[in-house]
């Protein structure tokens, strides 16, 4: 299985495959084509004496700095030393891998003006699997990310650092053992790599894929917690979201169905009270909301993906070339902020849920705190102060970033997006809802086992998954390792997968 990259059609699901899966990547031979014809354009233009911003002129502060001569193509080197200037861990492979398939694809698009041989070069590094060492900040999310961009460019160049084969290796090194060969960056080269905001939208496509299984497991856990409190489902009844008319919630009540679907208490064989409260019978409204909330980040996040994010940009059928700010990380920043924040509001959602389960005045017969001895024992008692913090930060990493901007460059670049601040946050607020969501599940497994009526197909499904990881509480024992088992039991979607095993698909409404 391979990916052809043509500039266009490029899919959240595609930057997973590669960036995550090590599918392999090519070139759509048209694309190729465009770029070449495109690099004509410029090599002539130079060759005239017009100046072209960031080719022959300095950028940022110093755009009215005019090169000549040499000065041409060392200013290209010398521009990724100098961006070349982010601080703090390296960044995750995968959204290394993401960021140059993503700059592969705007190459393709054949405005950008690199030489072929550089976005050849970018697809063997992919394939080869030599990965960047990027510093996980630095970036502004405008000019393009900068400095995360330009730790890529260093590697194509022999430099820098990059790991290959496990290892990490100076840049020089991990080319000659994948049988690559650095390049020297001829005029434009070095800022056709670097300006766009590749690296932020990378994570962003990455955490989308990733917030869309989450929340269906969200609906997994909901499904088992209804069943434990053995809800009233009518507010779960199609028709009750087909007159509001939200897409969201029309699909979540419907995954909560499925999931609920062959047992007793859908058929009514279980008491239930005539109303529940709003945590219960609220949850279709509210992951239904974060569904909606995605799916406009990913039409956002998938506009840039295909689009053109360079400064300038090269139009060679009319002979043009056009200065403009097709960098600003904006346009995906301000969505993935909503992203970010109904992760963390169903997260909240969950753990509310939680506390009816855990306390006896709520949980429609219950042993507090799912404990079997109460009072020798305290059950899960501390699992719930474990989910309050996390869902305390979520909150406090959920304050916006896309409207934080600090000026740089002297003023010149006097707005910025600030999306990589963004993307950051989204990691954190993603790697907690596993925690909130997995001991949400511990604790309506706990309670399942002491139900005695027969549930559905997808909610036994996920309890016998999960028992698979994490035993029934009988004795207290320390909790820490069942919730760092069960973040990761979330992280890989086993529970989700067994689920829809049973159930079908839960994304279809």
């Amino acid at each position: 299985m391979s990916l052809e990259v043509r500039g266009s059609g490029l899919r959240i699901e595609d930057v997973v495959e590669v960036a995550r899966n090590g599918v392999e990547v090519s070139l759509d031979p048209s694309a190729l084509e465009r770029m070449t014809f495109c690099r004509g354009m410029v090599e002539r233009k130079i060759e005239a004496g017009e100046i072209m911003y960031g080719i022959n002129t300095g950028i940022g502060e110093f755009s009215e700095t005019k090169l000549t001569g040499e000065e041409v193509r060392q200013f290209q080197k010398y521009l990724v030393y100098n961006h070349s200037a982010g601080i703090g861990e390296p960044a995750p492979v995968e959204h290394v891998r993401a960021a140059m398939l993503g700059r592969v694809n705007v190459h393709c698009k054949g405005h950008s003006a690199v030489r072929p041989a550089v976005t050849r070069l970018l697809v063997e590094m992919l394939n080869r699997g030599v990965t960047p060492v990027v510093c996980s900040k630095g970036s502004v999310g405008a000019c393009g990310d900068l400095a995360p961009m330009s730790m890529i460019a260093l590697v194509t160049m022999g430099e820098g650092q990059a790991w290959f084969g496990g290892e990490k290796l100076p840049g020089a090194e991990a080319l000659r053992r994948a049988g690559l060969e650095p390049l020297e960056l001829h005029a434009r080269d070095g800022l056709a790599l670097i300006n766009g905001s590749n690296f932020l939208n990378a994570m962003n496509a990455i955490h989308i894929f990733d917030i869309d299984r989450w929340l269906r497991q969200a609906e997994i856990a909901a499904a088992m917690s209804l069943e434990a409190l053995q809800a009233n489902l009518k507010p779960y009844d199609r028709r009750v979201h087909e007159l509001r008319g939200f897409p969201g919630a029309i699909r979540s009540a419907a995954a909560i169905r499925r999931c609920i679907e062959g047992s007793d208490l859908m058929e009514g064989r279980v008491r239930q009270k005539v109303q529940d409260a709003y945590s219960m019978r609220s949850t279709p409204q509210v992951i239904g909301a974060a569904h909606d909330a995605l799916a406009y980040a990913r039409k956002q996040v998938e506009i840039e993906l295909n689009g053109v994010g360079d400064n300038p940009i090269f139009l060679p059928d009319s002979d043009t070339v056009l200065t403009g700010a097709n960098f600003q990380g904006t346009p995906v920043s301000l969505p993935m902020e909503m992203a970010g924040t109904a992760v963390t509001m169903v997260s909240v959602l969950s753990e509310r849920r939680l506390n009816r389960l855990l306390n006896p005045a709520l949980s429609a017969g219950l042993p507090p705190f799912l404990a079997e001895k109460p009072g020798l024992f305290s059950g899960l008692m501390l699992s719930q102060y474990t989910a309050g913090m996390l869902a305390v930060e979520q909150r406090i990493l959920s304050t916006p970033a896309a409207c934080a901007s600090i000026p740089a460059a002297a003023d010149q670049e006097d707005f910025v997006s600030m999306g990589m601040n963004t993307a950051l946050k989204n990691g954190q607020i993603l790697e907690n809802s596993y925690g909130v969501l997995g001991i949400e599940m511990i604790a309506a497994a706990q309670a399942l086992d002491f139900r005695g009526h027969r549930f559905g197909r997808g909610v036994e499904a996920a309890r016998s998954t999960l028992r698979r990881h994490v035993e029934h509480l009988g004795e207290d024992r320390p909790l820490y390792p069942d919730h760092n088992r069960m973040v990761e039991v979330v992280r890989s979607g086993e529970i989700l997968e067994a689920v829809e095993a049973v159930t079908g698909p839960l994304d279809k409404a």
